[in-house]
């Protein structure tokens, strides 16, 4: 068994305008990691080569997905297929999200 706790995991570094992420579990077909997006800031991530599921803990904002916008807060799930535009914006309070990876992210920057 690998068993975290989320609420404990330290997201450093963090960028000039407060993002953190860190994957804190892997296998052949999976990861997971947390980010973070302060209220304000701005989501600069390009597409990734993988599947994603975000679940949001905490915060309030939007996503866009190619040309979908939709709200998110604490318990919204969205799925972003991979190579597919995407970003949080209009953050409005701090985002605490979990993130899904498949196949496992093979970060080489997250931002």
């Amino acid at each position: 068994m690998e068993a975290h706790e989320v609420p404990e995991l330290d997201l450093q570094p963090r960028d000039e305008q407060g993002h953190g992420y860190v994957d804190f579990l892997a296998s052949e077909k999976l990861s997971v990691g947390l980010s973070i997006w302060p209220a304000g800031s701005v989501d600069r991530q390009q597409p990734h080569g993988e599947d994603e599921v975000y679940y949001i803990i905490s915060g309030r904002g939007f996503i866009r997905v190619a040309d979908e916008d939709r709200a998110v807060k604490a318990g919204s799930l969205v799925f972003v297929a991979a190579h597919v535009e995407h970003r949080f914006h209009d953050i409005e309070e701090d985002l605490r999200v979990l993130v899904f990876w498949a196949p496992p992210h093979r970060p080489v920057h997250h931002s």
